[in-house]
């Protein structure tokens, strides 16, 4: 059903506590080559579909969660014209996959076939292996249909190159990941994705959360008109809402590209299913007149495993571990599915030992896999920040319009409780865990905040630096989704500069902090360092937007502390 709850003007309280803080002050690479791949379809989507014949592959191809003996591939089939995603519409539709060492496909690794079967919505995963370590490999898939004519035909996918992770013991010289998070299909093009795919040098790329927004037509962003207008038109709520819009993203001709062009390995944030979710609910969503919780969070979930190059967890989940020889364990988390609700400002309760945002199990599993890492390197993908921030009281003249206008507590205390700032006896834990266990080099990387960070982890952030470093911590910023610039609707560089002064000044473990940009981040990983490179937009609004390099910061081995680096890795 379509949703009647409008969502209020900014969903994201540090954003808006960076609004608050500026507000208070007075303004003062060579690319290469992607793989080779079929025209794209347009952004209108599966309106493609009626001009096409069947079965086609409207939405390309992906893969994922590389192994050292495998990699998971991910396509779906259009079955026949109209058969699109959520429709439940299409025959199931024998497919073929082959996987190659060589793009001619003169050199066949693996090969196998399949069902594109309405019940999953036509999608199709195969978990392939038996394949060499650290090694480029070429995979397309056939479906096999009716055709345009009586004897029917065979219609051939674009074809994706994907690569395999290093053997588990391997001594690895060097991994490299792209970043990235929060892409709002209204609020820009999804250039980010169209500079990672033209890289050759990436061993997958890594998506922190928020790869789709479930709102209605023009409720978010709120400023101005959607630049393209998603669908369905409507708040997704059920299995086939969530499978529509899983498709319409999937049309974008530089997603497409980067899944042909890199495996990804993907966590979810909130708005795979809805604003600020937590186990029993979600800001953005009323049991009254949206039906109930369970049901959507089990259809979000299910679009999700359909759609996603994603291998789910015993749990039915996200939470798992990658490994890349013995330079690096990537541990995965999910900080929605079992988390406490978030807490209300000013209340004390973000201290409560009984309120989580891991849930007791995932909690467990992430220090029992740090403890026991062997890696060099222990990265940690975590869909929101963990390093504490706090904004500060602003005078009560500013305070009282501003908190009216942006949704801030009008006793002046900042803090986004959906952090893990809103859950500190699990962070008090983990740090405490770190440090108990004498478990050196663990750097989280982080998405959902619309900014690009790099902090230190304090272990006491009232002290520091006083007080040890017990961790680092890469953020960076959103594909398209707004920021501070956006918000107050100023230029770039101004206001924020302002606030971001003042978010370092009271917050000295914050090394650096960018309000503004768009893009993404290039991390580079080798046994003395692990080095994040930021990359930022011309204009998230401009089809062909133009890439350049902003900053790199990074750790170097045994010293949980974050420096600055001149250049970047390539």
């Amino acid at each position: 059903m379509t949703s009647r709850h409008v969502p209020s003007p900014s969903r994201r309280t540090v954003v808006r506590a960076a609004a608050v803080t500026a507000a208070a002050v007075p303004v003062l690479a060579t690319a290469t080559t992607a793989p080779a791949a079929s025209a794209p379809a347009t952004a209108a989507g599966q309106d493609s579909a009626a001009r096409t014949p069947a079965p086609a592959f409207l939405h390309g191809v992906a893969s994922g969660d590389p192994l050292p003996d495998g990699v998971l591939l991910w396509t779906r089939v259009t079955p026949e014209p109209g058969a699109e995603p959520g429709s439940g519409r299409g025959a199931d539709t024998p497919v073929r996959w082959e996987v190659a060492e060589d793009r001619e496909f003169t050199a066949i690794a693996a090969s196998g076939t399949t069902l594109a079967a309405a019940s999953s919505d036509h999608t199709v995963k195969a978990d392939v292996r038996g394949l060499r370590p650290a090694t480029t490999y070429y995979y397309r898939f056939t479906a096999s249909g009716p055709g345009p004519g009586p004897e029917g035909g065979e219609v051939r996918s674009p074809t994706g190159r994907t690569r395999t992770a290093p053997a588990v013991g391997a001594n690895v010289a060097g991994v490299r990941f792209g970043v990235v998070s929060c892409a709002n299909w209204e609020a820009g093009w999804f250039s980010a994705y169209r500079h990672l795919a033209a890289r050759g040098d990436l061993d997958a790329v890594v998506h922190l959360g928020d790869y789709l927004y479930e709102y209605g037509i023009g409720e978010y962003p709120t400023q101005g008109a959607a630049l393209r207008e998603h669908r369905p038109a409507h708040e997704i709520l059920d299995l086939a809402d969530y499978r529509t819009r899983h498709g319409n993203y999937k049309t974008d001709a530089d997603l497409q590209a980067l899944h042909a062009a890199h495996p990804m390995i993907a966590i979810w944030d909130d708005h795979e299913v809805a604003n600020d979710a937590w186990s029993g609910g979600a800001q953005n969503h009323t049991p009254g007149t949206e039906g109930e919780w369970a049901e959507r969070v089990a259809a979000a979930k299910r679009a999700y495993f359909e759609w996603m190059p994603v291998r789910a967890s015993t749990e039915g989940t996200v939470y798992r571990r990658l490994r890349f020889g013995r330079l690096a364990d990537l541990h995965l988390l999910d900080l929605r599915s079992f988390r406490s609700q978030q807490a209300s400002i000013g209340s004390g309760a973000v201290d409560d030992p009984e309120r989580t945002i891991t849930g007791r199990a995932q909690l467990d599993w992430l220090k029992a896999g740090l403890a026991g890492s062997d890696a060099v390197w222990k990265l940690v993908g975590t869909s929101v920040m963990i390093s504490p921030v706090a904004f500060g009281a602003l005078p009560a003249h500013l305070l009282q319009p501003l908190a009216g206008l942006l949704g801030l507590p009008k006793e002046g205390l900042a803090v986004n409780v959906d952090q893990w700032d809103g859950y500190t006896d699990d962070r008090r834990e983990l740090i405490a865990h770190l440090r108990e266990h004498g478990i050196t080099d663990t750097v989280f990387l982080t998405g959902d905040i619309h900014m690009a960070w790099a902090n230190e982890v304090p272990v006491r952030a009232a002290t520091y630096p006083l007080s040890p470093s017990a961790a680092t911590e890469f953020v960076v910023t959103s594909v398209t989704s707004d920021n501070l610039d956006d918000i107050l609707r100023v230029a770039p560089q101004t206001v924020s500069l302002v606030a971001a002064a003042a978010v370092r000044t009271a917050n000295r473990h914050v090394k650096w902090v960018d309000m503004d940009s768009h893009g993404y981040g290039v991390l580079d990983v080798t046994a003395e360092r692990a080095q994040m490179d930021y990359y930022v937009l011309s204009d998230k609004k401009a089809k062909d937007a133009a890439s350049s390099w902003a900053r790199s910061y990074r750790t170097r081995r045994g010293t949980q502390e974050v420096e600055r680096a001149d250049r970047p890795v390539r």
